[in-house]
């Protein structure tokens, strides 16, 4: 700095930074000095206490929601307890703050594809199901779980776990799931990948005889059936799933605990936080009322939190797509 002032005596100072490659700005802002500190910086009069965020660190980490997103943790105060913390997004702040956000298992990311493309705007429009294996007490042996489920609302409406993979057991699995959901002819989309049991004679048969359509994802393409697969998963990285199950009765009753919790008790992000039995029974509008109630609540206690007003619960969406199409 001290040779293109020196420079600068004799010529312009934009021809000595330029003659020095020195940007002006760079000369302007090392030459003045540093501006005093003006003391510590004054909190935020919307920041939370230090006794609110002790608060909400013991309910992250207590036994009922250890296990749990924060996403999961909010929704559960909001709908159980009408109560309202924080953000989800000051919850993760603060989780981040103390060292206790990562993943718990590296997760495998799979390419976007475009086809099949459905859509489903209700509960009973669009299913999808698929077959998974779950390890049994030996190595190579695996049970059969066979899973149904509804792509607007992610509620299961069906599932059994065999010993093996059959036709059979589908055809029966698929006829009583219709049955007990009350499906009329041509109002349900069954939608499969091309395993055996899917692409059956005994199963299309069965198909035609109830007036359900069917679809198939391409060869080899599992993100073509995404709903079943994410449920897949969110079975497989449940607390507690175990590494091999001891017999088939101990993991139907597994299972069963399982699917009372996915369906009851699992707050979907999918779902604007909701349960699938919620939106599955059409009471979607209901909860988001009940919401709407607790977050002007929390607005009026601490308005000076809210800078942009009034919090507004997540929404529904209204339509659901396998593959949805690219605007043309």
């Amino acid at each position: 700095m001290q040779t293109i002032e020196t420079l600068s005596e004799k010529v312009p100072l934009n021809r000595a930074c330029e003659a020095l490659n020195v940007p002006r700005s760079t000369f302007y802002r090392r030459r003045k000095p540093p501006a005093p500190r003006q003391g510590p910086k004054k909190p935020s009069p919307r920041a939370l206490s230090a006794a609110e965020r002790e608060t909400i660190m013991q309910t992250l980490n207590s036994d009922r929601f250890a296990d749990q997103s924060p996403y999961q943790v909010y929704a559960t105060l909001l709908d159980d307890e009408q109560s309202y913390l924080c953000a989800v997004s000051t919850m993760y702040r603060l989780l981040r703050q103390n060292d206790q956000v990562r993943e718990r298992r590296h997760q495998r990311r799979h390419p976007t594809y475009t086809k099949p493309e459905l859509l489903a705007t209700g509960p009973n429009q669009l299913w999808s199901w698929d077959i998974t294996k779950l390890r049994g007490p030996q190595t190579w042996q695996y049970y059969q779980l066979y899973v149904i489920l509804d792509v607007f609302s992610r509620y299961v409406v069906g599932w059994r776990l065999e010993a093996r993979e059959s036709a059979r057991l589908a055809e029966e699995l698929i006829a009583q799931s219709c049955f007990k959901q009350g499906i009329t002819p041509d109002q349900l989309t069954l939608h499969a990948d091309r395993g055996s049991a899917m692409i059956s004679k005994t199963v299309a048969q069965l198909l035609v005889d109830l007036s359900v359509s069917k679809t198939h994802s391409r060869p080899h393409t599992s993100n073509d059936n995404p709903y079943s697969e994410a449920q897949f998963k969110t079975l497989k990285y449940r607390p507690g799933y175990p590494d091999r199950f001891g017999s088939l009765p101990d993991a139907r009753n597994w299972a069963n605990d399982f699917f009372q919790w996915y369906n009851h008790h699992h707050r979907h992000t999918g779902l604007a936080l909701m349960t699938p039995v919620a939106v599955h029974t059409g009471q979607a509008n209901e909860v988001t009322a009940r919401r709407r109630t607790t977050l002007q609540q929390a607005q009026q206690q601490h308005p000076e939190r809210f800078v942009r007003g009034i919090p507004q619960p997540p929404l529904l969406p209204d339509a659901v797509w396998i593959n949805k199409p690219k605007p043309s």
